[in-house]
């Protein structure tokens, strides 16, 4: 089942990139239609409130996280405490999926400049597909989305509830990422072809390394 997801995801990811390249058009459209009386619609004061908290639980998810296995191995009692395993599969699907690959190794090297930043919306910078790293942002650029890939890091642990609750969890997760993805649209961070290609890889990291942890199952 791990590898049949794992090979769903990556095809998904193909699709995704070549119907963003054939038709690049898509991104354009969708940021239009956030784009309200001149602005974009999440940029309210309440929108950068719920951007700072979705930014902020995962981490302090894993940190939580993190106690409960300090306290479990100092030998107190925490129900559904992760052992230590788990925290290394949490860290290293963030540290891999979000971190290496999305912000670190795409974000600053392909300049694609954001939707806040086009001509169209009100900026200087022409439109670039996701596949033209010829743009005009010069680091931290927009593709692919390091929030909407970070949000759906989420799945990670919900991957490691109690299996009656794990289903629950897993779609709280993904409800979670979508969430925080348009958000990204509504502030004009991101095109939807950004956050889409974010969450995919994040979601392939953390089924490849579930893979690698646990090759005859679980957690």
């Amino acid at each position: 089942m791990d590898r049949t997801i794992l090979i769903a995801l990556t095809a998904a990811l193909v699709v995704v990139l070549v119907v963003f390249a054939l038709w690049p058009g898509l991104d354009l459209a969708v940021a239009h239609a956030f784009y309200v009386d001149g602005r974009f619609v999440g940029e309210t004061p309440w929108g950068k409130v719920a951007r700072t908290l979705f930014r902020v639980i995962p981490y302090a998810l894993l940190i939580a996280m993190g106690l409960a296995c300090a306290l479990k191995g100092f030998g107190v009692k925490i129900p559904y405490a992760p052992g230590g395993r788990a925290m290394v599969f949490l860290i290293a699907s963030l540290a891999i999926g979000p971190g290496l690959i999305v912000n670190l190794g795409m974000k600053d090297h392909l300049h694609r400049p954001r939707p806040v930043h086009l001509q169209e919306f009100g900026g200087e910078a022409p439109f670039k597909a996701w596949y033209e790293f010829d743009g005009a942002c010069a680091k931290n650029c927009a593709f692919p989305s390091g929030e909407a890939s970070q949000g759906f890091w989420m799945v990670a642990p919900a991957l490691l509830a109690p299996p009656p609750w794990r289903p629950l969890a897993i779609a709280a997760a993904l409800a979670y990422g979508v969430a925080m993805s348009l958000l990204r649209l509504a502030f004009g961070g991101h095109f939807l072809s950004d956050v889409i290609v974010g969450a995919l890889i994040s979601l392939i990291v953390i089924q490849a390394l579930k893979r690698a942890f646990w090759p005859r199952g679980g957690p």
